[in-house]
């Protein structure tokens, strides 16, 4: 499974993200950012790449404010 990341500008936002996306029950995960990657609050949201779209539109329609998305090479 193709997997991204949702960065986000502050760690307030990304707990948000997580708790929003389990509770549609989005297999979702907090992550370390990874190091080619950067982010003002430290930790983002691992995501499955295929619901990006619906991950990102639930996100937007709840008011969690998202510094953008990001594909990951290589992730198994």
């Amino acid at each position: 499974m193709d997997r991204g990341v949702i960065l986000f500008f502050s760690t307030h936002f990304a707990l948000r993200a997580e708790k929003l996306t389990k509770e549609k029950g989005y297999s979702t995960k907090l992550i370390p950012v990874p190091r080619h990657l950067s982010s003002d609050c430290g930790v983002c949201l691992r995501i499955p790449w295929e619901e990006k779209e619906k991950i990102i539109d639930l996100l937007e329609e709840s008011g969690v404010r998202m510094e953008g998305a990001h594909f990951l090479s290589g992730e198994k």
